[in-house]
């Protein structure tokens, strides 16, 4: 599986905790969905181009 997240930037943004296996997988969910949410804003407005307003 590729991950669309960085595993060493996580752990070094969150580097006063200890990160379990399992919490790489659900971030990478949720950023995959944010993703798609975006993308989809953007068509719904006939863009290609994703812009931080789709988020």
């Amino acid at each position: 599986m590729a991950y669309l997240i960085v595993k060493s930037a996580v752990k070094e943004a969150l580097n006063d905790h200890n990160v379990s296996a399992d919490f790489y997988d659900a971030l990478d969910e949720e950023v995959a969905d944010l993703l798609d949410d975006a993308a989809k804003r953007a068509e719904a407005n006939d863009r290609k181009t994703v812009q931080p307003r789709d988020l």
